[in-house]
């Protein structure tokens, strides 16, 4: 288990670029604190970015929310997902904006795509629990690999460190990256979490979505129910556009299936949705 204290969280600070939290959080925390905050004072805030807006109303008009209707206007799409959905998606679709290609040593659009894919897929099994709102899922697909960001901007060789986790099942991405710059995206990754104030939950999976210990112990959770979702969703999409499982998926399957009450026909069910979404 990785462990952070306040020392390895200012060294972090310190070390690497980490893009403050931007002003339209701050602005919506502002207003969600009044006593009786307006969705639609909140649908004005998020109006003002173009790219947000976009974002949200590809999201809303997605499968995994399966409306009859379209939703048209951003204050539509705010008044259907409430608190709690802005407070999940905003600052998961404001990240993508906060770093820039020319000072990172991977390809930034090859790492996001694969990020929004991983939180669609996320999205759509969520569609078949109760109890964990798709949004926050989406969240949590966007950001359990932001770290990695920081790092490919610290460390111009950070590409090759990819490429030898890619390629051997000795190590993971964590292993070779403490070895290598002392440190891993997991820690920035929380710490880029925490300082944006994402609900503590989340930030503790970012920390541990490594940790294949997460499930050595069925309970049930929420926090089991999102981590096991999430590496579903990445060996689904590993498996569907890439051809190959991820490294860690023959010692979990069991665990995963079992954590959301899945039967492996229903998990070839949906890979079938998956590849239909994902080549759609």
């Amino acid at each position: 288990m990785i462990v952070v204290n306040e020392q390895v969280l200012s060294d972090v600070n310190k070390n690497f670029i980490i893009p403050p939290r931007p002003q339209i959080l701050n602005d919506l925390e502002l207003l969600a604190s009044a006593q009786e905050p307006s969705l639609s004072d909140a649908a004005e805030i998020i109006a003002k970015d173009v790219a947000i807006v976009s974002a949200i109303l590809k999201i809303v008009n997605s499968p995994a929310y399966g409306l009859v209707r379209c939703v048209s206007n951003i204050k539509q799409a705010i008044m259907f997902l409430g608190w709690n959905g802005i407070e999940a998606l905003v600052p998961s679709l404001k990240l993508k904006q906060m770093f820039a290609q020319n000072e990172c040593c991977i390809s930034l659009e090859r790492f996001w795509d694969t990020a929004s894919e991983i939180a669609d897929v996320n999205m759509i099994i969520g569609q078949r629990l109760n109890n964990v709102p798709v949004e926050y899922l989406y969240t949590l697909g966007l950001f359990h690999d932001c770290g990695i960001v920081p790092m490919a901007i610290k460390f111009d060789n950070y590409v090759s460190a990819l490429h030898t986790s890619n390629n051997t099942h000795k190590e993971s991405l964590i292993d070779i990256e403490e070895r290598l710059y002392g440190t891993n995206h997991a820690t920035v990754g929380y710490y880029l979490a925490t300082s944006w104030h994402l609900p503590v939950d989340i930030c503790q999976l970012i920390l541990r979505h490594h940790d294949l210990s997460m499930l050595s112990n069925i309970t049930g959770s929420n926090q089991q129910l999102c981590y096991s979702v999430l590496k579903m969703s990445e060996n689904l999409v590993n498996c569907v556009l890439r051809g190959d499982t991820t490294k860690d998926w023959d010692d979990i399957e069991k665990h995963v299936l079992a954590t959301l009450n899945m039967s492996e026909d229903d998990y070839i069910d949906l890979q079938e949705e998956v590849i239909d979404f994902l080549n759609c």
